[in-house]
C-alpha cells in the first residue's frame, strides 16, 4: 500500500501565511483513505524535513506560495529536486524555512519521497509586519475549499499511480 503526506505549511499569526494550516485543518474532517495521512505542520519545517524522510511515498505540500497570479489564485507545482549538496539557507532557523528550504533540507539529510507536489494560494497580504494578523484575506480564504479538493483529489491520484507502478 502506498503512503502519502499531506502538509499543511504557515504561520497562522501572518494572515494569507496560515493558508496551509488552513488547507489541513479542513481535510482533518474529510474520510480519507487510511494510506492518505494529513499534517498541519506550521512552522515546524524542521518536522517536515524529517517527516519526508518517513518512507512517504509522495507527499503534497500546501502554502501560499508568490508567483504574481491575483490573490487566492491555486497553482499546482512540481518543484525540482533539490541538489542534496546545497544546504538550505535557513538550517538554523527551522521555524522561517520555506518548502524550497525544507526539501533542501531533506535532500541533504537522506533520502525523500520520490514524488513532491506544492498546491500553493496567491496570498494577498501577511498583514502589518509588527503583529502580524490572524486571518486570512477574503481570497485567499475562498480559495480554502477549492485547495482541499484540489489536494485530495492529486493525492487520491497519487496513491493509484504509485500502486499502478508497483502492480
Amino acid at each position: 500500500m502506498s503512503r502519502i503526506l499531506v502538509a499543511g505549511i504557515g504561520n497562522i499569526f501572518k494572515g494569507d501565511d496560515g493558508f496551509g494550516v488552513a488547507v489541513a485543518q479542513l481535510l482533518a474532517d474529510r474520510k480519507l483513505p487510511p494510506d492518505i495521512r494529513v499534517v498541519d505542520f506550521g512552522i515546524r519545517g524542521l518536522d517536515l524535513a524529517y517527516a519526508l524522510l518517513d518512507g512517504y511515498d509522495a507527499a503534497v505540500l500546501v502554502d501560499a506560495v508568490q508567483r504574481g497570479a491575483a490573490p487566492g489564485t491555486i497553482q499546482v507545482i512540481e518543484p525540482a529536486p533539490p541538489d542534496a549538496g546545497e544546504p538550505p539557507e535557513t538550517a538554523l532557523s527551522p521555524h522561517a524555512m520555506d518548502p524550497q528550504s525544507v526539501l533542501r533540507l531533506a535532500a541533504l539529510l537522506g533520502d525523500p519521497c520520490r514524488r513532491i507536489l506544492l498546491v500553493g494560494c496567491e496570498p494577498e497580504s501577511f498583514g502589518d509586519e509588527e503583529f502580524g494578523t490572524m486571518a486570512l484575506s477574503a481570497a485567499v480564504a475562498a480559495a480554502v475549499g477549492e485547495a482541499a479538493d484540489t489536494v485530495e483529489r492529486l493525492a487520491r491520484g497519487l496513491t493509484r499511480e504509485i500502486e499502478q507502478e508497483i502492480a
